[in-house]
């Protein structure tokens, strides 16, 4: 059975593989009505980084825990790529979209992890 803390890492290893930026992980677990556990929010600085962390997230969560999105949206136009791994959802963001919608500040409440760039 694979863990929480498992998926986040994973995704986390993914999201660096392609030198994803600005890594918040946000923890929902005691937030009322959060549709998830946890969001993993990154950056990448094109349209097609933004699909090749998306790529790369996919692949390594396959290849390390066997685990696959139950949904992906925001392909093709990459401005906003969401992946949905049930209890852990993934955004990546183009930094101008990042903060338009700003998604760290809707859920303020919550605990928000910010990992170091590699």
């Amino acid at each position: 059975m694979t863990t929480n803390k498992q998926l986040v890492d994973t995704i986390i290893k993914g999201i660096q593989e392609k030198k994803g930026q600005r890594i918040s992980v946000i923890d929902l677990r005691n937030i009322d009505g959060a549709i998830a556990q946890y969001f993993v929010i990154c950056q990448g600085g094109s349209p097609t980084q933004v699909e090749a962390i998306a790529e790369s997230v996919g692949d390594t969560m396959r290849k390390d825990l066997g685990e696959k999105p139950t949904n992906v949206v925001g392909l093709g136009l990459s401005q906003w790529v969401a992946m949905d791994f049930v209890d852990v959802l993934v955004h990546i963001f183009l930094p101008e979209t990042r903060e338009f919608y700003d998604i760290e500040n809707l859920w303020q409440d919550a605990t928000i992890t910010e990992i170091e760039d590699v």
